[in-house]
Protein backbone atom coordinates (compact mmCIF):
# COMPACT_ATOMS: atom_id res chain seq x y z
CA UNK A 1 0.00 0.00 0.00
CA UNK A 2 1.47 3.22 -1.10
CA UNK A 3 -0.12 7.01 -0.94
CA UNK A 4 -0.91 8.22 -4.26
CA UNK A 5 2.06 10.22 -5.70
CA UNK A 6 2.42 13.98 -5.38
CA UNK A 7 1.63 15.20 -8.61
CA UNK A 8 -1.33 13.26 -9.45
CA UNK A 9 -4.66 15.07 -9.59
CA UNK A 10 -6.77 14.21 -6.39
CA UNK A 11 -10.71 14.57 -6.35
CA UNK A 12 -12.46 17.61 -4.70
CA UNK A 13 -15.35 19.29 -4.13
CA UNK A 14 -15.19 21.90 -6.38
CA UNK A 15 -14.98 19.92 -9.84
CA UNK A 16 -16.21 17.08 -11.13
CA UNK A 17 -12.97 14.08 -11.86
CA UNK A 18 -14.14 12.06 -14.86
CA UNK A 19 -13.51 16.37 -16.59
CA UNK A 20 -10.59 17.68 -16.72
CA UNK A 21 -9.37 21.13 -16.01
CA UNK A 22 -9.09 21.68 -20.03
CA UNK A 23 -13.06 20.47 -20.35
CA UNK A 24 -11.16 16.91 -21.68
CA UNK A 25 -12.68 13.42 -20.48
CA UNK A 26 -10.60 11.59 -17.70
CA UNK A 27 -11.35 8.30 -17.89
CA UNK A 28 -11.75 6.28 -14.53
CA UNK A 29 -10.60 3.08 -14.25
CA UNK A 30 -11.95 1.57 -11.09
CA UNK A 31 -10.11 -0.87 -9.36
CA UNK A 32 -11.33 -4.69 -8.57
CA UNK A 33 -12.67 -5.25 -4.88
CA UNK A 34 -13.93 -7.80 -3.26
CA UNK A 35 -15.80 -8.04 0.17
CA UNK A 36 -19.71 -8.64 1.87
CA UNK A 37 -21.57 -5.71 0.10
CA UNK A 38 -19.74 -6.92 -3.26
CA UNK A 39 -21.31 -10.37 -2.59
CA UNK A 40 -24.51 -8.76 -1.84
CA UNK A 41 -24.75 -6.59 -5.05
CA UNK A 42 -24.01 -9.61 -7.11
CA UNK A 43 -26.95 -11.54 -5.53
CA UNK A 44 -29.18 -8.67 -6.20
CA UNK A 45 -27.87 -8.12 -9.79
CA UNK A 46 -28.51 -11.70 -10.78
CA UNK A 47 -32.13 -11.40 -9.35
CA UNK A 48 -32.47 -8.22 -11.54
CA UNK A 49 -30.69 -9.52 -14.50
CA UNK A 50 -33.00 -12.72 -14.44
CA UNK A 51 -36.21 -10.79 -13.87
CA UNK A 52 -35.40 -8.68 -16.80
CA UNK A 53 -34.44 -11.41 -19.18
CA UNK A 54 -37.14 -14.10 -17.97
CA UNK A 55 -40.35 -12.51 -16.99
CA UNK A 56 -41.19 -10.99 -21.07
CA UNK A 57 -41.41 -14.85 -21.56
CA UNK A 58 -43.43 -16.01 -18.27
CA UNK A 59 -47.26 -16.92 -19.23
CA UNK A 60 -49.89 -16.19 -16.54
CA UNK A 61 -53.59 -16.59 -17.13
CA UNK A 62 -52.54 -17.26 -21.48
CA UNK A 63 -51.08 -13.86 -21.64
CA UNK A 64 -47.48 -12.52 -21.07
CA UNK A 65 -47.26 -11.56 -17.82
CA UNK A 66 -45.90 -8.09 -18.48
CA UNK A 67 -46.84 -6.75 -22.38
CA UNK A 68 -46.87 -2.87 -23.17
CA UNK A 69 -48.37 -3.03 -26.42
CA UNK A 70 -48.44 0.37 -27.65
CA UNK A 71 -49.17 0.15 -30.68
CA UNK A 72 -52.20 -1.67 -29.90
CA UNK A 73 -52.71 0.07 -26.88
CA UNK A 74 -53.14 -2.89 -24.39
CA UNK A 75 -51.38 -3.76 -21.46
CA UNK A 76 -51.11 -6.66 -19.52
CA UNK A 77 -50.23 -7.66 -16.03
CA UNK A 78 -49.85 -10.56 -14.17
CA UNK A 79 -53.11 -11.27 -15.78
CA UNK A 80 -54.84 -8.18 -15.78
CA UNK A 81 -55.72 -6.37 -18.84
CA UNK A 82 -55.66 -2.42 -19.72
CA UNK A 83 -56.53 -0.21 -22.48
CA UNK A 84 -55.98 3.16 -23.14
CA UNK A 85 -58.93 4.39 -21.45
CA UNK A 86 -57.15 2.91 -18.28
CA UNK A 87 -53.64 4.73 -18.41
CA UNK A 88 -54.15 6.89 -15.68
CA UNK A 89 -53.47 4.70 -13.42
CA UNK A 90 -50.31 4.61 -14.09
CA UNK A 91 -49.55 8.30 -13.26
CA UNK A 92 -50.48 7.00 -9.79
CA UNK A 93 -48.44 3.55 -10.39
CA UNK A 94 -45.40 6.10 -11.40
CA UNK A 95 -46.06 8.75 -8.68
CA UNK A 96 -46.03 5.62 -6.20
CA UNK A 97 -42.89 4.56 -7.17
CA UNK A 98 -41.45 8.02 -6.98
CA UNK A 99 -42.31 8.51 -3.27
CA UNK A 100 -41.27 5.28 -2.49
CA UNK A 101 -37.72 6.40 -3.99
CA UNK A 102 -38.05 9.35 -1.79
CA UNK A 103 -38.65 7.26 1.09
CA UNK A 104 -35.78 5.25 0.59
CA UNK A 105 -33.34 8.13 -0.06
CA UNK A 106 -34.34 9.73 3.43
CA UNK A 107 -33.69 6.30 4.97
CA UNK A 108 -30.90 5.04 3.13
CA UNK A 109 -29.67 7.55 0.44
CA UNK A 110 -28.56 6.42 -2.58
CA UNK A 111 -28.69 2.64 -1.98
CA UNK A 112 -30.72 2.35 -4.84
CA UNK A 113 -28.09 3.58 -7.31
CA UNK A 114 -25.90 1.33 -6.12
CA UNK A 115 -27.63 -1.75 -5.72
CA UNK A 116 -30.74 -1.96 -8.33
CA UNK A 117 -30.56 0.85 -10.60
CA UNK A 118 -30.69 -1.12 -14.37
CA UNK A 119 -27.56 1.31 -15.33
CA UNK A 120 -25.41 0.00 -12.39
CA UNK A 121 -26.48 -3.29 -12.68
CA UNK A 122 -25.57 -3.59 -16.19
CA UNK A 123 -22.77 -1.83 -15.96
CA UNK A 124 -21.16 -2.88 -13.12
CA UNK A 125 -22.45 -6.49 -13.86
CA UNK A 126 -21.12 -7.14 -17.44
CA UNK A 127 -19.10 -4.23 -18.88
CA UNK A 128 -16.67 -3.64 -16.79
CA UNK A 129 -16.38 -7.14 -16.25
CA UNK A 130 -15.70 -7.50 -20.21
CA UNK A 131 -13.32 -4.45 -19.94
CA UNK A 132 -11.39 -6.48 -17.13
CA UNK A 133 -11.69 -9.51 -18.90
CA UNK A 134 -10.17 -8.07 -22.23
CA UNK A 135 -7.88 -5.20 -21.11
CA UNK A 136 -6.79 -6.53 -17.74
CA UNK A 137 -6.85 -4.84 -14.38
CA UNK A 138 -6.85 -0.81 -14.21
CA UNK A 139 -2.64 -0.33 -14.59
CA UNK A 140 -2.74 -2.74 -17.31
CA UNK A 141 -6.15 -0.51 -18.77
CA UNK A 142 -4.07 2.82 -18.56
CA UNK A 143 -1.27 1.41 -19.73
CA UNK A 144 -3.01 0.35 -23.21
CA UNK A 145 -4.45 3.56 -23.33
CA UNK A 146 -1.90 5.47 -23.58
CA UNK A 147 0.59 3.35 -25.60
CA UNK A 148 0.45 3.93 -29.65
CA UNK A 149 -1.85 1.98 -32.10
CA UNK A 150 -0.19 -1.34 -33.04
CA UNK A 151 -1.40 -4.59 -33.82
CA UNK A 152 -2.07 -5.88 -30.37
CA UNK A 153 -4.27 -2.62 -29.29
CA UNK A 154 -6.35 -3.14 -31.99
CA UNK A 155 -7.30 -6.81 -31.43
CA UNK A 156 -8.20 -6.02 -28.26
CA UNK A 157 -10.19 -2.93 -28.97
CA UNK A 158 -11.99 -4.46 -31.40
CA UNK A 159 -12.70 -7.62 -29.60
CA UNK A 160 -13.88 -5.34 -26.68
CA UNK A 161 -16.13 -3.28 -28.40
CA UNK A 162 -17.56 -6.31 -30.62
CA UNK A 163 -18.15 -7.47 -27.56
CA UNK A 164 -19.81 -4.49 -25.82
CA UNK A 165 -22.35 -3.63 -29.01
CA UNK A 166 -23.33 -7.90 -28.99
CA UNK A 167 -23.95 -7.57 -24.97
CA UNK A 168 -26.17 -3.97 -26.26
CA UNK A 169 -27.70 -5.54 -28.75
CA UNK A 170 -29.01 -8.59 -26.57
CA UNK A 171 -29.94 -5.98 -23.93
CA UNK A 172 -31.94 -4.35 -26.85
CA UNK A 173 -33.91 -6.93 -27.75
CA UNK A 174 -34.59 -8.04 -24.31
CA UNK A 175 -36.31 -4.61 -23.92
CA UNK A 176 -38.27 -4.91 -27.02
CA UNK A 177 -39.92 -8.09 -25.82
CA UNK A 178 -41.52 -6.37 -23.05
CA UNK A 179 -43.76 -4.29 -26.06
CA UNK A 180 -44.21 -7.19 -28.17
CA UNK A 181 -45.05 -10.32 -27.47
CA UNK A 182 -41.66 -11.90 -26.61
CA UNK A 183 -43.36 -15.12 -28.44
CA UNK A 184 -42.53 -13.25 -31.83
CA UNK A 185 -39.67 -11.76 -31.20
CA UNK A 186 -37.96 -14.58 -33.23
CA UNK A 187 -39.99 -14.23 -36.63
CA UNK A 188 -39.30 -10.31 -35.65
CA UNK A 189 -35.54 -10.79 -35.53
CA UNK A 190 -35.05 -13.39 -38.49
CA UNK A 191 -37.50 -11.67 -40.65
CA UNK A 192 -37.00 -8.59 -42.93
CA UNK A 193 -36.72 -5.26 -41.70
CA UNK A 194 -39.19 -3.60 -43.99
CA UNK A 195 -41.73 -5.82 -42.48
CA UNK A 196 -41.34 -4.40 -38.94
CA UNK A 197 -39.51 -1.12 -39.17
CA UNK A 198 -40.71 0.43 -36.15
CA UNK A 199 -39.26 -2.71 -34.20
CA UNK A 200 -36.40 -2.66 -36.16
CA UNK A 201 -35.72 1.25 -35.85
CA UNK A 202 -36.23 0.44 -32.22
CA UNK A 203 -33.54 -2.03 -32.01
CA UNK A 204 -31.35 -0.03 -33.76
CA UNK A 205 -31.99 3.21 -31.27
CA UNK A 206 -31.62 1.25 -28.39
CA UNK A 207 -28.46 -0.94 -28.97
CA UNK A 208 -26.89 2.29 -29.97
CA UNK A 209 -27.74 4.11 -26.87
CA UNK A 210 -26.20 1.01 -24.80
CA UNK A 211 -23.32 0.99 -26.57
CA UNK A 212 -22.76 4.92 -26.48
CA UNK A 213 -23.96 4.98 -22.70
CA UNK A 214 -21.70 1.87 -21.50
CA UNK A 215 -18.86 1.84 -23.45
CA UNK A 216 -18.15 5.57 -23.13
CA UNK A 217 -20.35 7.70 -21.79
CA UNK A 218 -20.88 5.45 -18.21
CA UNK A 219 -20.52 7.55 -14.99
CA UNK A 220 -21.57 11.05 -16.83
CA UNK A 221 -24.73 9.62 -16.91
CA UNK A 222 -24.86 9.56 -13.03
CA UNK A 223 -23.26 12.91 -12.77
CA UNK A 224 -24.91 15.10 -15.42
CA UNK A 225 -27.69 13.34 -16.92
CA UNK A 226 -29.59 11.60 -13.91
CA UNK A 227 -32.09 14.51 -11.86
CA UNK A 228 -31.97 11.75 -9.10
CA UNK A 229 -28.76 12.35 -7.96
CA UNK A 230 -29.40 15.90 -7.62
CA UNK A 231 -32.29 15.70 -5.27
CA UNK A 232 -30.77 14.04 -2.63
CA UNK A 233 -29.30 17.51 -0.96
CA UNK A 234 -33.09 18.29 0.08
CA UNK A 235 -33.98 14.40 0.79
CA UNK A 236 -31.26 14.07 2.89
CA UNK A 237 -30.55 15.18 6.86
CA UNK A 238 -28.74 14.31 9.62
CA UNK A 239 -30.05 10.88 10.28
CA UNK A 240 -29.93 9.28 6.51
CA UNK A 241 -28.18 6.36 6.64
CA UNK A 242 -25.22 7.38 3.35
CA UNK A 243 -22.16 5.66 2.51
CA UNK A 244 -20.00 7.55 5.58
CA UNK A 245 -16.37 8.12 6.22
CA UNK A 246 -15.93 8.12 9.61
CA UNK A 247 -13.26 11.46 10.44
CA UNK A 248 -13.46 11.46 14.38
CA UNK A 249 -11.12 7.74 13.78
CA UNK A 250 -9.35 8.58 10.72
CA UNK A 251 -8.52 11.91 11.20
CA UNK A 252 -5.26 12.74 11.22
CA UNK A 253 -4.11 10.95 8.18
CA UNK A 254 -0.81 9.63 8.23
CA UNK A 255 1.40 7.14 6.86
CA UNK A 256 1.34 3.92 8.89
CA UNK A 257 4.65 4.68 10.76
CA UNK A 258 3.68 8.29 11.33
CA UNK A 259 3.16 9.82 15.12
CA UNK A 260 -0.05 10.73 16.01
CA UNK A 261 -2.10 10.23 13.14
CA UNK A 262 -5.66 8.56 12.80
CA UNK A 263 -6.60 5.21 12.06
CA UNK A 264 -6.39 6.21 8.07
CA UNK A 265 -3.00 5.82 6.82
CA UNK A 266 -4.37 7.62 3.11
CA UNK A 267 -4.02 4.82 1.22
CA UNK A 268 -6.05 6.02 -1.62
CA UNK A 269 -7.91 2.83 -1.92
CA UNK A 270 -10.77 4.41 -1.49
CA UNK A 271 -10.38 6.14 -4.67
CA UNK A 272 -9.32 3.64 -6.43
CA UNK A 273 -12.37 1.78 -6.44
CA UNK A 274 -14.72 4.53 -7.06
CA UNK A 275 -16.51 4.12 -9.89
CA UNK A 276 -17.32 8.08 -10.14
CA UNK A 277 -13.75 8.58 -8.99
CA UNK A 278 -14.34 10.53 -5.53
CA UNK A 279 -12.59 10.74 -2.25
CA UNK A 280 -15.53 10.04 0.14
CA UNK A 281 -13.00 11.45 3.05
CA UNK A 282 -14.33 14.71 1.47
CA UNK A 283 -17.40 14.20 2.83
CA UNK A 284 -21.15 13.54 1.11
CA UNK A 285 -21.40 14.19 -2.49
CA UNK A 286 -23.73 14.58 -5.05
CA UNK A 287 -21.48 11.96 -7.43
CA UNK A 288 -21.58 9.27 -4.52
CA UNK A 289 -24.06 6.39 -6.23
CA UNK A 290 -23.60 4.58 -2.76
CA UNK A 291 -22.00 1.57 -4.27
CA UNK A 292 -20.29 0.22 -1.16
CA UNK A 293 -17.02 -0.34 -2.92
CA UNK A 294 -15.19 1.90 -0.52
CA UNK A 295 -16.88 0.22 2.08
CA UNK A 296 -15.36 -3.20 0.98
CA UNK A 297 -11.87 -1.36 0.14
CA UNK A 298 -11.37 0.35 3.64
CA UNK A 299 -12.30 -2.87 5.67
CA UNK A 300 -9.90 -5.08 4.09
CA UNK A 301 -7.21 -2.23 4.55
CA UNK A 302 -8.51 -2.17 8.57
CA UNK A 303 -8.46 -6.21 8.59
CA UNK A 304 -4.53 -6.12 7.34
CA UNK A 305 -3.69 -3.42 9.79
CA UNK A 306 -5.50 -4.91 12.78
CA UNK A 307 -7.98 -1.77 13.22
CA UNK A 308 -11.70 -2.41 13.59
CA UNK A 309 -13.74 -1.90 10.41
CA UNK A 310 -16.25 0.09 9.70
CA UNK A 311 -13.78 3.68 9.25
CA UNK A 312 -16.08 3.91 5.82
CA UNK A 313 -19.56 2.30 6.43
CA UNK A 314 -23.72 3.05 6.37
CA UNK A 315 -23.93 5.26 8.93
CA UNK A 316 -25.67 9.11 9.47
CA UNK A 317 -23.55 12.26 10.50
CA UNK A 318 -25.04 12.11 13.89
CA UNK A 319 -24.14 7.96 14.10
CA UNK A 320 -20.74 9.31 13.58
CA UNK A 321 -20.46 12.20 15.70
CA UNK A 322 -22.50 10.84 18.67
CA UNK A 323 -23.21 7.34 18.05
CA UNK A 324 -27.13 7.44 17.96
CA UNK A 325 -29.84 8.16 14.75
CA UNK A 326 -33.22 8.33 14.32
CA UNK A 327 -35.46 6.45 12.22
CA UNK A 328 -38.70 8.24 12.44
CA UNK A 329 -38.46 12.08 12.07
CA UNK A 330 -40.62 14.76 10.49
CA UNK A 331 -39.50 14.45 6.85
CA UNK A 332 -39.64 10.38 7.03
CA UNK A 333 -43.16 10.86 8.41
CA UNK A 334 -44.06 13.17 5.49
CA UNK A 335 -42.53 11.28 2.70
CA UNK A 336 -44.36 7.50 4.31
CA UNK A 337 -47.45 9.94 4.38
CA UNK A 338 -47.24 10.73 0.81
CA UNK A 339 -46.48 7.25 -0.31
CA UNK A 340 -49.69 5.99 1.68
CA UNK A 341 -51.57 8.43 0.25
CA UNK A 342 -50.25 7.85 -3.24
CA UNK A 343 -50.88 4.33 -2.85
CA UNK A 344 -54.41 4.42 -1.33
CA UNK A 345 -55.66 6.64 -4.28
CA UNK A 346 -54.09 3.75 -7.13
CA UNK A 347 -55.81 0.92 -5.13
CA UNK A 348 -59.05 2.94 -4.92
CA UNK A 349 -59.04 3.85 -8.83
CA UNK A 350 -57.50 -0.06 -9.22
CA UNK A 351 -60.61 -1.25 -7.55
CA UNK A 352 -63.02 0.83 -9.43
CA UNK A 353 -61.80 -0.14 -12.40
CA UNK A 354 -64.63 -2.60 -14.59
CA UNK A 355 -64.20 -5.33 -16.31
CA UNK A 356 -65.81 -3.40 -19.51
CA UNK A 357 -67.02 -0.53 -20.12
CA UNK A 358 -70.30 0.75 -22.00
CA UNK A 359 -71.74 4.22 -23.25
CA UNK A 360 -74.75 4.76 -25.42
CA UNK A 361 -74.15 7.32 -28.05
CA UNK A 362 -76.07 9.35 -30.55
CA UNK A 363 -75.82 8.22 -34.30
CA UNK A 364 -74.77 10.96 -36.68
CA UNK A 365 -77.57 12.75 -38.30
CA UNK A 366 -81.08 14.37 -37.09
CA UNK A 367 -82.10 14.26 -33.18
CA UNK A 368 -85.01 12.40 -34.10
CA UNK A 369 -87.58 11.61 -36.53
CA UNK A 370 -91.21 11.64 -36.13
CA UNK A 371 -92.37 8.41 -38.44
CA UNK A 372 -96.57 9.10 -37.92
CA UNK A 373 -97.68 8.30 -34.26
CA UNK A 374 -93.95 7.24 -33.48
CA UNK A 375 -90.89 9.68 -32.13
CA UNK A 376 -87.71 7.26 -33.67
CA UNK A 377 -83.95 7.91 -31.92
CA UNK A 378 -81.14 6.11 -33.31
CA UNK A 379 -78.36 5.51 -30.54
CA UNK A 380 -74.91 3.51 -31.17
CA UNK A 381 -74.24 1.15 -28.04
CA UNK A 382 -69.99 1.37 -27.86
CA UNK A 383 -69.11 -1.67 -25.48
CA UNK A 384 -65.35 -2.33 -24.58
CA UNK A 385 -64.25 -5.61 -23.29
CA UNK A 386 -62.09 -5.07 -20.74
CA UNK A 387 -61.46 -8.94 -19.43
CA UNK A 388 -58.78 -10.90 -20.43
CA UNK A 389 -60.89 -13.50 -22.30
CA UNK A 390 -63.55 -13.55 -24.77
CA UNK A 391 -67.33 -12.78 -23.05
CA UNK A 392 -70.61 -13.18 -23.91
CA UNK A 393 -72.28 -10.35 -23.05
CA UNK A 394 -76.48 -9.52 -22.58
CA UNK A 395 -78.12 -6.62 -23.39
CA UNK A 396 -81.24 -5.44 -22.02
CA UNK A 397 -82.85 -1.94 -23.63
CA UNK A 398 -85.43 -0.17 -22.30
CA UNK A 399 -87.21 3.54 -21.63
CA UNK A 400 -87.96 4.97 -18.53
CA UNK A 401 -89.59 7.88 -17.32
CA UNK A 402 -88.48 8.85 -13.22
CA UNK A 403 -87.88 5.15 -13.36
CA UNK A 404 -90.86 4.38 -14.21
CA UNK A 405 -90.68 2.19 -18.12
CA UNK A 406 -92.30 4.32 -20.71
CA UNK A 407 -94.16 1.82 -24.03
CA UNK A 408 -91.23 1.80 -26.42
CA UNK A 409 -90.08 -0.32 -29.84
CA UNK A 410 -86.60 -0.92 -29.18
CA UNK A 411 -84.83 -2.80 -32.12
CA UNK A 412 -81.36 -4.28 -31.69
CA UNK A 413 -79.60 -5.77 -34.74
CA UNK A 414 -78.09 -8.68 -32.37
CA UNK A 415 -78.53 -12.57 -32.02
CA UNK A 416 -81.39 -13.66 -29.32
CA UNK A 417 -81.53 -16.48 -27.64
CA UNK A 418 -84.93 -17.22 -25.32
CA UNK A 419 -85.68 -13.73 -25.63
CA UNK A 420 -82.16 -12.48 -24.34
CA UNK A 421 -79.79 -10.55 -26.51
CA UNK A 422 -76.09 -11.54 -27.22
CA UNK A 423 -72.88 -10.30 -28.16
CA UNK A 424 -69.49 -12.08 -27.85
CA UNK A 425 -66.39 -9.80 -27.67
CA UNK A 426 -62.56 -10.98 -27.68
CA UNK A 427 -60.93 -9.66 -24.81
CA UNK A 428 -59.60 -5.85 -25.01
CA UNK A 429 -61.82 -5.36 -28.62
CA UNK A 430 -64.42 -2.92 -28.98
CA UNK A 431 -68.03 -3.48 -30.84
CA UNK A 432 -71.08 -0.37 -31.54
CA UNK A 433 -74.26 -1.92 -31.64
CA UNK A 434 -76.51 -0.01 -33.37
CA UNK A 435 -80.18 0.54 -31.24
CA UNK A 436 -83.06 2.44 -32.49
CA UNK A 437 -85.54 3.19 -30.31
CA UNK A 438 -89.66 3.91 -31.32
CA UNK A 439 -92.02 5.99 -28.84
CA UNK A 440 -95.32 6.88 -29.00
CA UNK A 441 -95.24 10.48 -29.86
CA UNK A 442 -98.30 11.08 -27.00
CA UNK A 443 -95.62 9.50 -24.39
CA UNK A 444 -92.21 11.58 -25.24
CA UNK A 445 -92.20 14.24 -22.68
CA UNK A 446 -88.97 15.69 -21.05
CA UNK A 447 -86.35 13.65 -18.96
CA UNK A 448 -87.54 10.38 -20.22
CA UNK A 449 -83.94 8.54 -20.95
CA UNK A 450 -83.02 5.01 -23.39
CA UNK A 451 -80.99 2.58 -20.58
CA UNK A 452 -79.21 -0.40 -21.77
CA UNK A 453 -78.53 -2.98 -18.93
CA UNK A 454 -75.06 -5.07 -20.21
CA UNK A 455 -74.35 -7.98 -18.01
CA UNK A 456 -70.82 -9.88 -18.21
CA UNK A 457 -68.06 -10.82 -16.61
CA UNK A 458 -70.14 -10.96 -12.98
CA UNK A 459 -70.69 -7.42 -13.56
CA UNK A 460 -73.19 -4.81 -14.78
CA UNK A 461 -73.32 -1.75 -16.31
CA UNK A 462 -75.59 0.76 -17.65
CA UNK A 463 -75.16 2.92 -20.48
CA UNK A 464 -77.93 6.36 -20.58
CA UNK A 465 -79.19 8.41 -23.15
CA UNK A 466 -82.05 10.89 -23.17
CA UNK A 467 -84.53 10.24 -25.51
CA UNK A 468 -84.97 13.53 -27.78
CA UNK A 469 -88.40 14.51 -29.74
CA UNK A 470 -90.60 17.25 -30.58
CA UNK A 471 -91.94 19.85 -28.08
CA UNK A 472 -95.09 18.94 -26.38
CA UNK A 473 -97.76 22.08 -26.21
Amino acid sequence: MSTAPPTQRRPDLDTLYCLNPDGSRNTIHTADVRGRYQVRKKLVWAVLVAIYLILPWVQVGGRQAILIDIQARHFYLFGHTFNAQDFYLAFFFLTGIGFGLIVVSALWGRIWCGFACPHTVFLEGFFRRIERWIDGPPAKQKELRAMPWNGAKVRKRVVKHGLYLAMSFVLAHTLLSWFVPARELGAIVTGSPAAHPTAFGFVLLATGLMYLNFSWFREQLCLIVCPYGRLQSVLYDRDTVQVTYDHTRGEPRGKYHAEGRGHCIDCYRCVAVCPTGIDIRNGSQMECVGCSNCVDACDEVMAKLGQPKGLIRYDSLNGIESGSRRFWRPRVFLYGVLLLVGLGVFTFAASRRTGFEASLLRMQGPLFEVQGEQVRNGLTLHLINKLPRKETFTLEVGVHDAGVPVPAECIVPVPESDGVLRVELDSLRDLRVPVFVLVPRDAVREGIEVRVVVRGGGEERVARAKFAGPLQR
